[in-house]
């Protein structure tokens, strides 16, 4: 098995942090462009893709700055990360996605972040 490697995605999103965190920390609001369907039980997530399910735990989060979950199949060490800040120059939102990867699948899984981050700007209307 490769070395799992960890990876940035950094977008600007048209949108206050406010809307954007119920999107990235919410079933209903991760349930609009992450997966088909999120259920939240506890500090545990299920997110639903063409009927598999995948369970993740919420491990941190701070309201309107980031959300961390892990998969229940992870190491410990990983996490996949959304980071919300405001740039002080042009006072956009950014998103920034941390995450882990194999590492000869980076690209691939950028390229699944790009097409997803596309569909959340799109329900936000960024």
């Amino acid at each position: 098995m490769s070395k799992r490697v960890q990876y940035n995605r950094e977008y600007a999103v048209r949108c206050s942090p406010a809307i954007l965190y119920e999107f990235l920390s919410t079933p209903s609001g991760l349930g609009e462009w992450f997966a088909e369907k999120v259920q939240q039980k506890e500090n545990n997530f299920y997110f639903t893709w063409k009927g598999n399910v995948e369970q993740a735990e919420m491990v941190a989060a701070e309201e309107n700055e980031y959300v961390v979950f892990r998969w229940d199949w992870m190491d410990e060490s990983e996490y996949f990360e959304f980071r919300i800040e405001k740039s002080p120059v042009t006072n956009e939102t950014i998103l920034t996605i941390s995450d882990f990867a194999d590492k000869g699948e980076v690209k691939d899984q950028e390229q699944l972040w790009d097409a997803q981050i596309h569909d959340l700007m799109h329900r936000v209307g960024s």
